[in-house]
């Protein structure tokens, strides 16, 4: 009831009194009235409106109705030192908000909801918001034999009375000055205890201190909302849950409370934390501290353990990047040393009598080989000898990476008490609930009976989902297709523009704005989200694991495809399928399929991976962070020109983060997703573009400190929640790695010219048969990769790249034998890279164990422990039992006695 949280507990005959309407089924205000809201004029109808139809009891009401206003004109004069974290007794905390509008006309369903809650024990209170009265804030309190009841049936791991004397993991802790001092981040963990799931029988075997903290806020609010998601809300039917209820509006809101203010005037070194909130913002989401480590104990007990993960995996990638950061760095550098003593670039750029045919039909012009000077340079820099190592540096790389991300997750794992967390232990989702309750079946594991869905319903559902699915990937492909028509038009309306800088550099400035272009319509189809939604939602899963994964993996084939579309065009089927001067391919009869640059496809690849890299992860962060910041500016502004300067200062909690920005409704899909996606930039084509680790490092340093800034200041505190690992994601890093070892030997086969110099160098160039391939051995290779066409109204021969005859051989234009050597070595390379690297990526996997020495030994010994412990508990039971036994039998013998 609403009137248990005003009254003292002092007031003994207030309590008895309600204990005895309880009793006698003195129902409590449950209507969307004034009536029940906390305002200082209207406190008295609070319990008169629930009293009228007790005629057995009109004195005692009275004084009841008398002491309930003046304990409550108390509370609200004392509101400020509760900081509005606490009901208005200043006692009950408020462990969950849920916030409505009076003007709503889901009110029955709010009145029956709201009636269940309070059959569950919950206790609530309600009151307007401050800046607008048709606000209204539902504050909810979990007693402590709710929160016994729950904890018991989530199996919610508690600490167990036993001393846990372990060695703390410490192979991966930073050192000094990216470490944090113990003064300023003491470790949180108060006691070094096991935990085991809470039982209300072995109360008595739990470290219970103080109810009031046993269970920390994150598990109260988790607790709570489990509650609220099995609560029904229609009588008679199976509609229940509070999402339902967020979805149909009638409920506008619902969170966890931040504990307090994230700032303060005094310095966190001399006053030290008002709260967690406070801390987490002076030791992780300040600029200041950006090269320290991230406190991740303090973000699993602030957050969860679902965000605690995150934030773990982004570190722990972070941290991995800087080996790749630096060897790409390297092979970048060795380009630049190396490039005056290309041959090469040399040649290009001295070959200033070879006429090359036109890339366009009507506008363009000859060209001299020596025209691209500078972009057989820049390709140099990136496209060098270093390149193959670089790639199979990148493909261990990935596995070291996620093997080694295994055994951190498994320390992790350990120290959160998620060892024995099983996804079988999750509920059924309330949609899938009420959709298939009419059929059930004994579930084989809890042999209890659960709703069951068909197996003919279950496929039907997944056929229509994937072909959902294989729809919106054409529509990309469609796109894709639309952005290789632009540039084969722009081509040539570039080469006949009046300006002379673009008019002279036509390819580059086409390809640079078909990759504007192309981002811009990436960021157009991020409608696949309510497709990807709506196909989720049709499948029905089981679990929200389920109902996650599936999301996950739609939206990132998604994503994935949409962002590398073009970017597996440009690499593998750019001036590939092109044909010959005289026998072009060409689109609709009319237009030329465009050639790649003389200096080769690479250049095209690497600014197509640069740019869409650089705006992508620029966009992302301006989302969210900057997003979110002016939302709050704006609110801040209203909230100042409508209630004055200083008023939001006085706003209690709830309000203040009721007016924050709320978690994107998919949790940490999108943070999740952006990393994912900089992974595969970073190991997809990297031997295309050595700087990509670099560059996604340097994001990451960045995206730490946003991510932790808005988590802690710009959003609602998220339902903190449990997770064993980073789920799905895993998966699709390791299908990532498997594809960038395919990708990149076709790359270096196909796109760069690593295989054709090769070729020339041991089998054509001044060293063939030498067994050596020098700079020296590459003389003559651009001459040698070049074939002859006659133009018969023009005075000399124009060339181009490709391996033909020439036109007075017995077979003009026919492919040399040199092709077919280029082409069988292409094929070789692919296959000896592929199988050599998947070798490598296999051995080191067996090589390292999931599993640290170390963690084995501890869990080894916490069963050793817990064994003993239950054979002393086992013996001091049975010693009780023989000592009840002496007794009574002495009893019995005394009274014998005469």
């Amino acid at each position: 009831m609403y009137t248990l949280l005003i009254f003292p507990p002092a007031v003994k005959d207030v309590n008895v009194l309600l204990e005895r309407e309880r009793s006698e089924g003195i129902s409590s205000p449950s209507r969307d009235d004034d009536s029940t809201l906390l305002n200082p004029g209207t406190h008295s109808s609070i319990l008169e409106d629930n009293t009228k139809s007790e005629s057995g009891l009109p004195e005692v009401i009275t004084v009841l109705s008398l002491i309930s206003v003046i304990c409550l004109s108390v509370c609200l004069q004392g509101r400020s030192k509760s900081c509005g974290l606490c009901f208005s007794d200043g006692k009950c905390r408020i462990d969950y908000i849920l916030v409505y509008r009076k003007s709503s006309s889901q009110s029955e369903k709010r009145e029956i909801f709201e009636r269940n809650i309070r059959a569950e024990g919950l206790q609530m209170e309600k009151e307007a918001s401050v800046t607008n009265s048709d606000v209204i804030f539902l504050k909810l309190h979990a007693p402590w034999d709710v929160l016994c009841r729950y904890a018991e049936l989530m199996n919610i791991r508690m600490p167990f009375r036993m001393e846990k004397r372990i060695n703390k993991f410490r192979g991966w802790l930073p050192r000094k000055p990216m470490k944090f001092d113990n003064d300023t981040l003491p470790d949180l963990e108060e006691n070094e205890s096991f935990t085991a799931p809470f039982s209300r029988s072995r109360i008595h075997h739990f470290i219970i201190h103080n109810k009031d903290t046993f269970f920390n806020n994150a598990t109260r609010s988790r607790i709570v909302h489990h509650i609220l998601q099995r609560v029904k809300y229609e009588e008679g039917k199976n509609k229940m849950g509070l999402n339902r209820l967020l979805s149909n509006n009638s409920y506008e809101a619902a969170f966890p409370l931040h504990e307090g203010r994230y700032h303060s005037k005094n310095s966190i070194r001399t006053h030290g934390a008002e709260n967690h909130r406070h801390l987490l913002y002076e030791c992780w989401a300040w600029w200041g501290v950006w090269y320290k480590y991230q406190p991740l104990d303090l973000i699993r007990r602030y957050f969860g353990e679902k965000i605690g993960l995150y934030f773990a995996w982004l570190g722990w990638y972070t941290g991995m990047l800087f080996p790749a950061a630096l060897v790409g760095l390297f092979v970048f550098l060795y380009g630049l040393f190396t490039l005056e003593h290309c041959q090469v670039s040399k040649e290009i750029c001295q070959a200033t009598d070879i006429i090359m045919c036109p890339i366009c039909d009507q506008y363009c012009p000859y060209l001299r080989l020596s025209d691209s000077c500078i972009y057989a340079k820049v390709t140099h820099l990136f496209d060098n000898g270093a390149t193959v190592f670089f790639a199979v540096f990148m493909a261990v790389w990935a596995t070291v990476f996620l093997e080694f991300w295994k055994r951190r997750r498994a320390v992790l794992a350990y120290d959160w008490d998620l060892i024995d967390w099983e996804e079988e232990e999750e509920e059924i989702r309330p949609q899938f609930e009420a959709k298939y309750s009419k059929k059930e079946r004994m579930n084989p594991i809890s042999g209890k009976p659960e709703p069951y869905q068909a197996f003919t319903d279950k496929y039907s559902r997944l056929v229509v989902s994937t072909s959902g699915i294989f729809f919106m990937i054409l529509v990309v492909i469609a796109a894709v297709f639309g952005i290789v028509i632009y540039r084969v038009i722009t081509v040539s309306t570039f080469a006949a523009f009046g300006w002379a800088l673009i008019r002279n550099n036509s390819q580059v400035a086409t390809t640079g704005t078909a990759v504007c272009i192309n981002f811009c319509v990436i960021m157009l189809l991020n409608l696949y989200e309510k497709v990807a939604l709506l196909l989720t939602n049709l499948e029905q899963p089981r679990t929200e694991s389920e109902w996650e994964n599936s999301f996950t993996l739609k939206m990132f084939l998604f994503q994935f495809v949409n962002l590398n579309s073009s970017t597996f065009y440009i690499a593998f089927f750019l001036g590939r399928f092109t044909g010959r001067p005289g026998a072009y391919l060409r689109l609709i009869n009319r237009w030329k399929l465009e050639e790649c640059h003389p200096s080769g496809c690479l250049i095209d690849l690497c600014m197509q991976m640069g740019i869409i890299m650089v705006l992508k992860q620029t966009w992302n962060n301006f989302m969210e962070l900057g997003y979110p910041l002016i939302q709050n500016w704006w609110t801040r502004r209203r909230l100042r020109r409508e209630h004055g300067q200083k008023a939001k200062a006085g706003f209690p909690q709830w309000e203040r983060d009721y007016n924050l920005q709320p978690m994107n409704a998919y949790g940490l899909f999108d943070e999740y997703l952006e990393m994912i996606l900089q992974f595969g930039f970073t190991t997809i084509f990297v031997a295309a573009f050595p700087l990509a680790p670099l560059l996604a490092l340097l994001n990451n340093i960045i995206e730490i400190r946003l991510d932790a800034y808005k988590f802690v200041t710009q959003w609602r505190r998220p339902l903190p929640s449990q997770a064993k690992d980073i789920g799905i994601w895993y998966g699709i890093l390791e299908g990532i790695g498997i594809l960038s070892v395919i990708t990149n030997a076709f790359v270096i086969a196909v796109t760069s010219d690593f295989i054709p110099r090769l070729v020339y160098a041991y089998k054509y160039g001044p060293c063939a048969g030498q067994g050596r391939a020098g700079e020296g051995c590459m003389m003559g290779y651009v001459n040698a990769s070049l074939s002859v066409f006659q133009v018969n109204d023009f005075e000399k021969r124009s060339q181009y790249r490709d391996y033909r005859e020439p036109p007075d051989s017995a077979e003009p234009y026919s492919y040399t034998l040199q092709f077919w050597h280029v082409l069988a070595a292409r094929l070789a390379f692919i296959i000896v890279f592929e199988h050599m690297v998947f070798a490598i990526k296999t051995l080191i996997a067996y090589l390292i164990p999931d599993l640290p020495k170390d963690l084995r030994d501890r869990m080894r010994r916490e069963k050793y422990l817990i064994q003993e412990m239950m054979y002393e508990a086992e013996l001091e039971r049975l010693q009780k039992e023989r000592n009840e036994k002496k007794k009574k039998k002495d009893r019995a013998h005394h009274k014998e006695w005469p």
